[in-house]
């Protein structure tokens, strides 16, 4: 069924959106919203089907209802971090904002016209040929591939992120403290809120491509990547990173700023690895997927074989924590290394992951980091075994995975991250997450992340 996205709060205006509706064919639903902060909480549910949006501006409070209902170019500016899906009508008398809106779109590769409500009859006069005008230019895409157990999924992804969140969230703030983290996490961490990164920012946006297409769109991951970057730079971003979403944002294409970083041999950073597990926990029985969506999901970034590889690693080793949730404790580290060995590309990650898999858990965590790095050069073959390492001894356990991964220094919110997206996704390492843990890490996008399991 074909659906109308209608920002409205005019109650006569919207029965002449209803009747004039029929007249652009069969099959066609309308989904109403009176103010902005609820369209903008609820409307990604119904991208998929939307083949119409048509927006206001000035929204009045609706009677026995407390709060303001904001504005049309609050959520142009929203619907401008997605890639464009259906044309959109702005309907506002409001000239200056209406063109606010229009620009926003426009800019972001919507296809987008204005209509003024001029006269009694200008919804079936004005409105109706423009909303046939637009239809007629529109093709269909399939862009949406959502799997029949698309929610169930999406509570994976959601305990990964939570995870993740909290691990990037302390790193961060204990890096400073880092050989003290495990007294201080023990015997009491400062009150919230803690802010997350840059990781966790990056992880949100492929939560955000996944949760709406069901996949890795590259271009989809590209428009969220510098969508949340624009609003907020300030989180830790690396250099490169904030060169390429700058070229981005001026015009350039994902492929060429990704493809050309680092004099053209690419990123072999470990930044696809940081934000990659809630990926590994929506592909979890499916790891020969895993290895296509992980590239897919890096080479927006990292196109270098190195930061491909530490991509793959850090999703299977999330899907393997949330499979082997339920097997004996002493197998669990075993089969994941085996796993995360047997689908990991051949390079230095992969070597460092072996070596890994061989070191004993009984030794000095500074001994451990020296052997398989800590982050300190920011690359995946300096990341991703060490993280892996502490994330496979301590999957029952996420506080002492988290109070390992940052008392060995280096990047201490990235390893954290890591470790914390890759435990999380096991229910026992989820279900191990301290409740005031959960409230003290600022709120996550989503609902679901910021809700306490029963």
């Amino acid at each position: 069924m074909k659906t109308l996205l209608l920002l409205e709060d005019n109650l006569e205006r919207v029965a002449a959106f209803r009747a004039v509706a029929t007249n652009l064919g069969e099959n066609w639903n309308i989904q109403l919203w009176q103010d902005a902060p609820t369209m903008l909480a609820e409307c990604e549910n119904y991208l998929e089907n939307a083949a119409l949006i048509s927006l206001d501006h000035d929204l009045n409070p609706q009677p026995g209802v407390a709060g303001d209902p904001g504005t049309g170019l609050e959520v142009a500016n929203h619907l401008a971090g997605y890639l464009p899906l259906c044309p959109v009508i702005i309907h506002s008398s409001n000239a200056d904002r209406a063109w606010s809106m229009h620009n926003e779109l426009r800019f972001a590769g919507w296809r987008v016209d204005r209509v003024g409500p001029i006269g009694d009859d200008w919804i079936p006069k004005l409105w109706l040929p423009k909303a046939r005008e637009l239809l007629a230019m529109t093709k269909d895409e399939v862009v949406f591939r959502k799997p029949d157990d698309h929610i169930i999924r999406l509570k994976r992804v959601f305990d990964s992120l939570k995870g993740l969140a909290i691990g990037d969230a302390l790193g961060e703030m204990l890096a400073y403290r880092h050989a003290e983290a495990p007294h201080i996490i023990r015997t009491g961490l400062p009150a919230g809120p803690w802010f997350h990164t840059d990781d966790t920012e990056m992880a949100i946006s492929v939560v955000d491509v996944l949760k709406l297409y069901g996949y890795v769109h590259q271009d989809a991951l590209a428009r969220r990547f510098t969508w949340h970057f624009d609003r907020q730079p300030d989180r830790g971003y690396g250099s490169m990173t904030r060169i390429q979403m700058r070229e981005i944002i001026a015009g350039a294409n994902w492929r060429d700023t990704a493809a050309s970083a680092f004099g053209g041999q690419g990123s072999m950073g470990n930044g696809s690895a940081m934000r990659v597990a809630p990926l590994g926990a929506y592909f979890a029985d499916e790891l020969e997927r895993i290895v296509e969506e992980a590239r897919a999901s890096s080479l927006v970034t990292h196109t270098h074989p190195e930061g491909v590889a530490g991509a793959i690693a850090v999703a299977i080793a999330a899907a393997m924590a949330w499979q082997l949730r339920n097997a004996p404790e002493n197998e669990r580290t075993r089969r994941l290394f085996e796993e995360v060995l047997r689908f990991t590309p051949q390079s230095q990650v992969r070597r460092g992951l072996l070596l890994a898999s061989q070191t004993s858990p009984e030794l000095p965590i500074e001994v451990v980091a020296k052997s398989l790095g800590n982050g300190s050069l920011v690359t995946a073959p300096d990341t991703v075994p060490f993280a892996i390492w502490c994330a496979a001894q301590n999957l029952n356990n996420f506080i002492e995975a988290i109070s390992r991964a940052i008392s060995a220094g280096g990047d201490c919110d990235t390893n954290a991250a890591i470790v914390g997206g890759i435990v999380a996704a096991c229910d026992a390492g989820s279900e191990s997450i301290p409740e005031d843990w959960r409230t003290a890490c600022e709120p996550l996008p989503f609902p679901e992340c910021n809700q306490t399991p029963p």
